[in-house]
């Protein structure tokens, strides 16, 4: 039985990306001015391949579903390891 979440930091939303979305490259940024209310997050999994953007999205408010209820604002950018790719070509 997992442990309920009472707080989120970078590092808690960094650690669930990685284990419950596979991801292979998380941004996470808390710009509350350090209240911990506010966070934007770039997340990169393969397990985005053929999701639209709303699927993604889903699928992360999903697996984040605790940590997004503890918070004010949510904003995340979601890319499948071939569409980050090519946007850090750019």
């Amino acid at each position: 039985m997992s442990t309920p979440v009472t707080s989120v930091t970078i590092e808690s939303l960094t650690t669930a990306c990685n284990e419950r979305l596979e991801a292979t490259y998380v941004q996470a940024k808390d710009i509350s001015g350090g209240c911990g209310q506010n966070f934007e997050i770039i997340i990169v999994s393969p397990m985005f391949e053929g999701k639209s953007t709303l699927q993604k999205h889903r699928l992360v408010n999903e697996a984040l579903k605790e940590q997004i209820a503890l918070v004010h604002a949510f904003s995340q950018k979601t890319y499948t390891p071939a569409q980050w790719e090519a946007l850090s070509q750019q």
